[in-house]
């Protein structure tokens, strides 16, 4: 099994080792039997942003298998191509979650994981390349390690999220309301004017979003988060505006700048016309 990633070093592993990685994994090296820590590696990865959990993931290769174990406190994508009607999957997995990784090319997608500024993030992409058994080769030194570099042992910041019952934070939820119910196998997203009535509806008031403009200027701040500033679709010039629009929906919800819990949060608070106070 082979790891490659921008910025890293390509890592081989062969049956019977695991490789943990993340922002910084190497905590989680085990040192209570030096035979179990010659099997691990342990490797950071470069630019992580600071809500990046230390420890992402545990690639664990078997005889005939390699296991993904994912660790990390946000969501991943995981796509493989492989020699099959179709020829791909594009699976999420979240914490404590395990996957059977298909021989070949498996891609590894953190959503806003790697740091480009003070504020702004991009996807982390990781490929894991998954090979049949071959003879083993000659036995490769272990990476030496900087003595002197101090263990990363900064607590996980949280992942950037709109204000809470802000105006962008409600029309992130009706925007991507489609995704969180999971009633409609091709969600659309919905329109201005439907975005403004869900929002009147569960707050009692919808901060003048009859005024299409501020509907569009929201769903601009929404995008500008959720996708960074390298692949914000409103920045690419390119697309219909309504497929645009789909793509800022589905994302939004992909990396939970708003969740289920929300929706049935407001839901409920609308249903028992417990209207939180207006915010000017």
């Amino acid at each position: 099994m082979t790891l490659r990633g921008a910025g890293l070093p390509t890592v081989t592993l062969g049956s019977g080792e695991t490789l943990l990685f993340g922002r910084s994994p190497h905590h989680a090296v085990p040192d209570e039997d030096p035979d179990d820590a010659l099997r691990v590696t342990a490797i950071a990865l470069p630019r992580c942003a600071p809500h990046v959990s230390r420890l992402l993931g545990e690639l664990i290769v078997g005889d005939e298998i390699a296991r993904l174990r994912w660790h990390g406190s946000g969501e991943t994508q995981v796509s493989s191509l492989f020699d099959a009607p179709g020829g791909a999957r594009r699976v999420t997995v979240a914490e404590g979650m395990a996957l059977l990784l298909d021989e070949g090319e498996n891609q590894l997608v953190v959503m806003r994981g790697r740091q480009t500024g003070p504020t702004t993030y991009d996807d982390l992409s990781i490929t894991v390349e998954v090979a049949t058994s071959v003879p083993e080769p000659a036995a490769r030194p272990r990476p030496v390690e900087d003595p002197y570099a101090e263990l990363d042992a900064t607590a996980t910041a949280p992942a950037p999220k709109l204000p809470p019952l802000s105006r962008e934070w409600y029309v992130a939820l009706a925007l991507s309301e489609p995704w969180l119910t999971g009633t409609d196998d091709y969600p659309r997203p919905p329109s201005n004017r439907e975005i403004y009535e869900r929002v009147l509806g569960w707050h009692g008031y919808a901060w003048n979003l009859e005024r299409a403009q501020r509907v569009d200027d929201a769903i601009r701040s929404i995008s500008a988060l959720a996708f960074g500033p390298k692949e914000d679709p409103f920045n690419a010039g390119r697309g219909r505006a309504q497929n645009v629009r789909f793509a800022i929906g589905r994302r939004t919800a992909e990396v939970r700048l708003v969740t289920v819990d929300d929706l049935q949060r407001v839901e409920r608070a609308a249903a028992a016309r417990k209207v939180p106070p207006a915010v000017s």
